[in-house]
This record gives structure tokens, sequence and C-alpha cells, in this order.
């Protein structure tokens, strides 16, 4: 779910009007869209306010104006002291309900954005803003604003092989050489004796071909069949649940290939 239309009554601020509805598009929002339909065409035109539905439509609304601080020293020189709404966060956005969303989400903990802490515009004394928005749900090849994925990363498993036993002062040099976890030094009889642990936790570094006497006694490699995958969400959903998702999407895909393959198949035939 992101902000598609910016209904702008007034903004007096420095930011241009284009350049706010842009902004307030790219914050994100915390609503499962799963509970969202798509909005059917033709019932976005800028020109339609009130045509908000309640399954296929979260609403906001933003006024606010820039005031002096009455209670502010008169030696305070701080702007965030002298006034008072200077910065305009995403905290400031308020949620309107439409029809029975509070019921549906109130055991969600209601709509609102992901981060309170996005600043959206900074005000001068007078200056002010009011909007309404309206948020909908999309694609992220449509726009990145609907993609909840914020990076999406793989690599190959590390493999660390120890060549033969590496034991007392050099144990503990390869331990430093690798990331916290990877490798563990033990006792064994009575010797200091490194083991690899972790090597999921290896970063790749190459701090161990510094050392003449350790570069010659371990392999470094990646196992070619294990994949680590790395997804971090926006917040609008846990990114296991995106990756499930993400999979449901791939199945339907390749259904749809299938069919089409037969289809023609068939009709070749």
């Amino acid at each position: 779910m992101a902000a598609e239309k910016i209904f702008l009554y007034n903004n007096t601020s420095l930011v241009q009007d284009e350049v706010l509805a842009h902004r307030l598009g790219l914050i994100p929002i915390r609503a499962d869209p799963r509970l969202f339909e798509y909005r059917p065409e033709g019932q976005d035109r800028p020109e339609v306010e009130q045509n908000a539905n309640s399954g296929d439509t979260i609403e906001f609304a933003l006024k606010i104006k820039c005031k002096r601080n009455p209670k502010a020293a008169k030696d305070c020189t701080d702007p965030d002291e002298l006034y008072i709404n200077r910065n305009v966060y995403s905290k400031h956005l308020k949620w309107l309900p439409i029809g029975e969303q509070p019921k549906l989400f109130e055991k969600h903990g209601g709509i609102r954005p992901v981060h309170e802490d996005i600043l959206i515009a900074k005000l001068g004394v007078g200056q002010e803003i009011e909007l309404k928005m309206h948020c909908v749900k999309g694609v992220g090849k449509d726009h990145a604003k609907w993609s909840p994925v914020a990076t999406a990363t793989y690599r190959m498993l590390p493999e660390i092989t120890l060549l033969r036993p590496i034991m007392g002062e050099q144990a503990h040099r390869l331990q430093k050489c690798f990331a916290p976890g990877v490798i563990e030094v033990v006792e064994e009889n009575g010797e200091p004796t490194a083991k690899v642990v972790n090597p999921r936790l290896d970063t790749a570094n190459r701090e161990i071909f510094r050392h003449d006497d350790l570069k010659e006694i371990v392999k470094m490699g990646r196992v070619r069949n294990h994949f680590l995958f790395s997804v971090e969400s926006t917040g609008c959903l846990p990114p296991q649940e995106l990756v499930t998702e993400a999979l449901l999407v791939l199945k339907n895909k390749c259904r749809v290939l299938i069919r089409e393959i037969e289809e023609n198949w068939l009709k070749s035939s």
C-alpha cells in the first residue's frame, strides 16, 4: 500500500507540490496489503476525492502549521525550541478510517506509517500544509513505492577447510582473521586448537592472506549448491512472509506458463 493520490488544499512551504507528493508516496505504510483489493480502473481520477472504498483505499490527512513557541527562552537560538511544528514528520499523518476498517485493523494495531520519524518537510513561521492522501494497492514493477522489499541479496555458503591442525598461538591468530563466531579455539589434549564452527558468518575477508604461515594451511572456497538469501523488508510485512508470498507468485506464473505451453501444443498438433 502506498500513496497514489494527493489532494492538496494548502501548501505554503518551500517544498513544491510535486516534490511533496513524491515524498509522501515513498513513505512505507504499515498495512497488510493482502487484506485489500486492487482498485478498479477508472476510479483513480484526481478529481474524484470522495471515491474511496474501505476495501481498496487507505486515507490519511495532514494539517499542520508552524508557530512561534511562546515558552522558548529569550536567549534561545535553537530553531527546534523557538518554533512549534517546524519539522513535519510521518507521525503527523492521521489515519482516517473508512467503513469497517477500524474493526478490521484494530487487532493489527491500526494503520500508520512504518516509521514515525520520516521527515516530510521543514516549515517556517506561518507556513502550513493541509492535504489528504489516498493509499492504494499496487505492484513494484509499476513503481518502486509499491515494492515491499528494500534490498534482496544472495551469496554462496562460505567453505573453510583447515588442511592440518592449527594449535597454540597460530590458533588465536587464525581466530582473529575471521568474523566473530566463525572460528573457535578449544582445548584439545591441553593445547588450544582452532575449529571451524560457523562458516555462515564469514564475510569473505582476505585477512588470512596477510599471514604467510597461515595462508598455506587454510583452504577457502564456496559451496556451489548452497545459497544464502537475505531479504530486507520496508516494514509492511515481515521478510519471511515476503519470501512466502513471492514463491506463491512464482508458482502461479509457472502454472500460467505450463497452461500456455499445453494449449499451444494441442493447437499445433
